[in-house]
């Protein structure tokens, strides 16, 4: 009995189909290599940016409500010189906003804790932080 060769005769059929795969596996490894240096490049620019020029930031500490205020603890921590404004809001039980207001800050202090009273047209539960921008 003879065996039958499992090589296909050279030049009948092309190019062997593996020499295609690695340039084809070399091509996507290099795009998947760029596509993802300029992710890591746009998320580093969006990352210093956010971190970078946010000169002010705070948080509430307390609040307390009333039928017609919310009486909000904040803490501002800034920049020395930096002026801006804080945005808080309330909103009642059932979800619906009762009342927003923007706080300004300035001078020369980096910290500030102030007690400020925001207006309401219903009892609010909630006294939030919307952000703080410089300005």
């Amino acid at each position: 009995m003879s065996t039958a060769s499992a090589r296909l005769p050279e030049g009948r059929y092309g190019r062997a189909s593996g020499d295609r795969d690695k340039r084809a596996d070399r091509r996507l490894r290099i795009a998947g290599s760029v596509l993802g240096g300029l992710v890591l490049a746009l998320l580093g620019y969006f990352a210093y940016h956010y971190i970078a020029q946010n000169e002010i930031s705070a948080e509430v500490i307390t609040f307390r409500a009333s039928d017609d205020a919310v009486r909000v603890h904040l803490e501002v921590r800034k920049d020395a010189g930096a002026a801006g404004y804080c945005t808080l809001r309330s909103q009642s039980s059932d979800g619906a906003e009762v009342g927003r207001a923007d706080f300004r800050f300035s001078g020369s202090a980096t910290r500030i804790d102030k007690v400020v009273t925001l207006r309401t047209t219903a009892r609010g539960t909630t006294a939030e932080l919307l952000g703080c921008h410089a300005g």
